[in-house]
């Protein structure tokens, strides 16, 4: 069986997918306490861990090296600081251990602002280090998660390597259609639900904006994003990218337009791609967060089926 860590694991985006894929997960890693409750409640493991700490003999050994190692540094949602972030220099710990550990094959996510990061000398740096000093075959793209049967414009950059020089690695084609916004929503809310409705500064920033009119008797329920005074509308039924930043209030939680009320945490999981069997505390802060923080399930899953078909042969 092919095994594989989850590194900088979060609520276990990676672990779903490559589970999905007969994959088996030997060792998990995060620090945040919040994503690790969640994260037990689901696979029963606590990865409670600082990578930055680990030792890699003292590791299991592994197929795959999974890691969506963190993006702040780079975004442009942050300050784009980079190696200069000490979260940023925690890819030479992903170095190390595989320098260490010498696995398979490694998948890295991370945003797409990685690929412009101090005019693209960060991503060079990242992948001369993969190739030359780590000596493995790599290759990286952005994929758009809409692409991939999520309804979310989410733009992310997966880096794949793989020890084996011959082998040839093609990214999952993009399905024909994408899927709507409206075919993930719960039409029907009661109880502590209620508490999502839009707080009234933000329902009275959105009337008063220009295109209001324009879009609230839409069917398709678009969704809009307050960053700061700023509105940013979507047209095209997709959600606006979820970020970690939904976790630090209200205003950064997307609204449905229709129903001037916050989407709930079961609808942005959907917007991941996780199934509605997965455990998560309902409309807390700290959930958006993590939620934000988190891999789209099914563009994983279509990477990780190429990764361990190409490991098997």
């Amino acid at each position: 069986m092919i095994t594989f860590i989850d590194l900088f694991a979060g609520i276990g985006g990676f672990r779903l997918a490559f589970e999905s894929v007969g994959a088996k997960c030997v060792f998990s890693a995060e620090i945040d306490k919040h994503a690790c409750a969640t994260y037990k409640a689901n696979f029963g493991d606590d990865p409670y861990c600082d990578v930055s700490q680990l030792d890699p003999m003292d590791m299991p050994d592994f197929d795959i090296l999974c890691a969506g190692f963190p993006c702040q540094p780079f975004s442009i949602a942050g300050e784009r600081k980079g190696f200069s972030d000490t979260r940023g220099t925690l890819f030479f710990d992903i170095k190390r251990i595989i320098r260490a550990k010498q696995p398979k094959a490694f998948i890295l996510e991370n945003v797409k602002g990685l690929t412009s990061h101090d005019k693209g000398n960060t991503l060079k740096v990242i992948l001369e280090t993969l190739t030359k000093k780590l000596d493995y075959k790599v290759f990286y793209k952005v994929l758009n998660s809409a692409d991939y049967g999520v309804p979310q414009n989410r733009e992310r950059i997966y880096i794949i390597g793989f020890r084996d020089k011959s082998i040839e690695f093609e990214f999952p084609p993009p399905l024909e259609k994408r899927v709507d916004l409206n075919t993930i929503l719960d039409s029907d809310l009661r109880g502590s639900q209620i508490s999502q409705t839009a707080k009234f500064n933000v329902i009275n920033n959105l009337k008063n904006h220009k295109k209001f009119n324009e879009i609230k008797d839409n069917p398709l329920l678009l969704a809009y994003e307050i960053r700061k005074s700023r509105a940013t509308f979507r047209y095209d039924s997709l959600a606006p990218t979820l970020t970690a930043k939904m976790g630090t209030g209200g205003n950064n939680v997307p609204v449905l337009v229709n129903q001037m009320r916050k989407l709930t945490t079961r609808e942005c999981l959907r917007i991941q791609g996780f199934p509605d069997s997965f455990w998560i505390k309902p409309n807390k802060a700290q959930s958006y967060k993590q939620i934000g923080n988190s891999v789209s399930v099914p563009v994983v899953v279509g990477l990780a089926k190429g990764i361990t078909q190409l490991l098997k042969i």
